[in-house]
């Protein structure tokens, strides 16, 4: 009986992780929307963002509207899945999107413009677990375990880990006694911390940022490894968005630096600035995308 309110518990407190989330992302598209003469520029996002979401995208609303002369209205959603058919579908004009699902689409995505951490538009895959599990030193050490995924197409939330299991000669969809989708790389941290998982995958640039402005969140917990690098998560555009706006886009992108609300919205971003996007960048995932269909 004990065991079975256990399970019953833990599901309970999984479903109120991703309630939270979808709550936050519900309220916020109406409350950016703008209106002018104008059409509005339409911008995707996903719940990545650390610190006062609905602060953080008015800062940023604001430098894009001046930079482009035409309102900008932020359309948020829960995970990636979504984001990506409103851009296939012309329902948006451009997103912040990860590398997996741009390599999946990208005949029919337009590259916009790339973030720039630490000095290069590169990131890494961390997986986290307690700062107990001092035996855990890669993905392989957790057969049996319960582990959290961000998102189904998060390239370091999810095709990262599913590619190093069959690297090491394990069945993704068995290894595991049960893994679940969290959709967000804080909410896995959450997860691994509150006893939901034993271990996770996340975004790397994420868990430093967390560390940094957040130590709290992520006291208790480690990384027990470390991927290599990829291209940082770009920002992409709708196939039909004519050229001269994705390249108005691209630059005032690019000048953020040079303005009070965009230097300050690039530090508590957390990233150096944004810098046009080469294909080859994202060769590595394609790589993982072609292993992953074998």
């Amino acid at each position: 009986m004990k065991s079975v309110l256990r399970k019953r518990n833990r599901r309970q407190a999984v479903r109120q992780l991703l309630r939270s989330g979808l709550a936050a992302t519900a309220l916020l598209a109406p409350m950016v929307t703008v209106r002018g003469a104008a059409a509005p520029l339409r911008f995707g996002t996903t719940p990545v963002f650390l610190d006062d979401q609905l602060a953080l995208l008015g800062v940023w609303q604001g430098y894009l509207q001046g930079r482009l002369g035409r309102p900008v209205q932020f359309v948020q959603r829960g995970s990636y899945r979504e984001i990506v058919d409103l851009l296939l579908g012309d329902r948006v004009d451009a997103a912040w999107l990860c590398g997996y699902p741009y390599v999946m689409y990208e005949d029919r995505m337009q590259l916009v413009a790339v973030a720039r951490y630490q000095g290069q538009p590169l990131y890494r895959s961390h997986l986290v677990v307690p700062a107990t599990e001092t035996a855990v030193r890669d993905i392989a050490g957790l057969a049996g375990r319960i582990f959290a995924y961000s998102d189904p197409l998060s390239n370091s939330g999810h095709l990262v880990p599913r590619v190093e299991l069959l690297r090491a000669g394990h069945d993704p969809d068995r290894f595991f006694r049960r893994s679940f989708f969290t959709f967000g790389h804080r909410k896995v941290v959450e997860a691994v911390r509150a006893g939901l998982a034993h271990a996770g995958a996340v975004d790397g640039y994420v868990w430093d940022t967390l560390q940094a402005q957040h130590p709290e969140a992520t006291a208790g917990l480690r990384v027990a490894w470390r991927s290599g690098t990829y291209g940082f998560p770009p920002v992409v555009a709708r196939p039909g968005l004519p050229a001269t706006e994705r390249e108005a886009l691209t630059r005032a992108l690019v000048g953020m630096p040079g303005s009070a609300p965009g230097a300050q919205l690039l530090q508590r971003l957390n990233i150096d600035g944004f810098e046009p996007a080469p294909q080859a960048l994202f060769d590595s995932i394609r790589e993982l995308v072609r292993l992953h269909r074998r």
